[in-house]
């Protein structure tokens, strides 16, 4: 696998992207809430969605255009109301949104895709969300501040944007590929109440990207959770404009490898960016389950502790309460002995093993709690079976998280 660079930027990175933010007021006030996303060719579109069987509007569209059309070529989104649980009319509200983008945009409305993160329940008002889309239109630019300032409009209860790029030499040609996203709250496995654009000037068949893609969410937004909420929104919308010109990826072999390791470091840093933002968090909260006998009996452990409320609570105290590690392992349904269980806590003020075989070290609960107290803690678990690992994000639980969910819509 050719050598992975990251540099500045998130989707306008690669080549013939360009991106535009505007302000429609369709619920906030005084900041941009609609973003548009677009290629001046034609690309492969991949997609995953949601597997909450509740599904909002733009999530139906999107599987729709991803499945059915020749190709994409613009995303629109807006912050504020999610058009989920809103009936016909909420759909309608989609189709006529990629109508007006393709009018605007000279390019057919079925390669318009469309996404919404917001209040559940509320209908779009049509008329700003139309408007909203004149001013994206006109307002289009391909260099990092534009894409910037997309990135920034579509947050919701996100205390900052989330963007990055990488390159990576595919057949003696530059590759890039850029993403942004967003999510703070309703994070959990199975993707989260996140959205996810990446872009890439990558030359590969829509077969060998949504492959790609597909896979890549197993490791990355499938391993982050925040409260154990599946959002009816979630989507990572993938695009490939093959403007770097490279020969056309149509099976796997080296070139594949080249751009799913680039794929993967975007992923991978847009999914701990949602975890290390959880609504209300301090720390980002990393767990890793390693001498497994399986990658799922990894995945399995790893995301049942970062998903326990309680050990995130402790967490959050600064607690090293590792009976409650052992606990959530125990009920995650992977089998093991904990008998021979290790569990270790690590951060930037260093590593101590709290549990070795299934019992107390006798560590420091002053230097245990030292540990704990960064802005990135790690577990780690080895159950002594195998060579499989897997890594899940996540984050403390804390007041703040309940202060901003108690008045959400108000």
């Amino acid at each position: 696998m050719n050598h992975i660079s990251i540099m500045k930027g998130g989707v306008t990175a690669p080549k013939g992207f360009q991106a535009a933010a505007a302000a429609a007021g369709i619920k906030y006030r005084g900041r941009d809430d609609m973003a548009l996303v677009y290629s001046q060719k034609p690309c492969q579109a991949a997609g995953v969605f949601t597997t909450n069987v509740v599904k909002a509007a733009p999530v139906k569209w999107d599987k729709k255009v991803v499945d059915t059309s020749p190709f994409a070529q613009a995303v629109v989104v807006n912050s504020g109301i999610a058009n989920a649980c809103t009936g016909q009319e909420g759909y309608d509200c989609c189709v006529k949104t990629a109508k007006a983008a393709g009018e605007l945009l000279h390019i057919p409305e079925d390669s318009v895709l469309v996404a919404s993160t917001g209040v559940i329940g509320a209908q779009i008002p049509l008329d700003r969300i139309q408007e909203g889309v004149k001013l994206l239109a006109a307002g289009l630019g391909a260099d990092e501040a534009h894409g910037t300032a997309a990135a920034q409009a579509i947050m919701t209860t996100d205390t900052r944007r989330k963007e990055t790029a990488v390159t990576v030499e595919i057949g003696g040609k530059t590759v890039t590929v850029g993403g942004m996203c967003k999510g703070s709250g309703m994070i959990h496995p199975n993707m989260a109440t996140m959205l996810c654009f990446v872009t890439t000037d990558a030359a590969i068949s829509h077969e060998m990207l949504q492959k790609a893609l597909s896979d890549d969410v197993e490791d990355t937004f499938n391993m982050i959770s925040v409260d154990g909420d599946t959002s009816t929104n979630d989507s990572v919308l993938l695009l490939a404009n093959g403007m770097a010109e490279n020969a056309v990826i149509e099976g796997e072999g080296p070139d594949y490898d080249s751009f799913c390791g680039a794929l993967h470091q975007v992923m991978l840093k847009l999914s701990q960016m949602i975890a290390g933002d959880g609504e209300g968090c301090t720390c980002l909260f990393e767990v890793t389950a390693v001498g497994c006998a399986s990658k799922e009996q990894a995945r399995t452990l790893a995301k049942s502790v970062v998903t326990s409320s309680l050990t995130k609570a402790a967490i959050f105290g600064h607690d090293a309460n590792w009976g409650r590690i052992l606990c959530a392992m125990g009920y995650s349904g992977a089998d093991f002995d904990p008998e021979k269980v290790d569990i270790f806590f690590e951060s930037q003020a260093g590593k101590l093993k709290i549990v070795e075989n299934g019992t107390s070290t006798g560590y420091s609960e002053e230097t245990a709690t030292k540990i704990l107290s960064q802005e990135k803690v790690t577990c780690t678990m080895d159950v002594k079976m195998g060579d499989a690992s897997a890594t899940a994000w996540g984050c403390d639980l804390t007041f703040d998280y309940v202060k901003i969910n108690a008045d959400y819509r108000s």
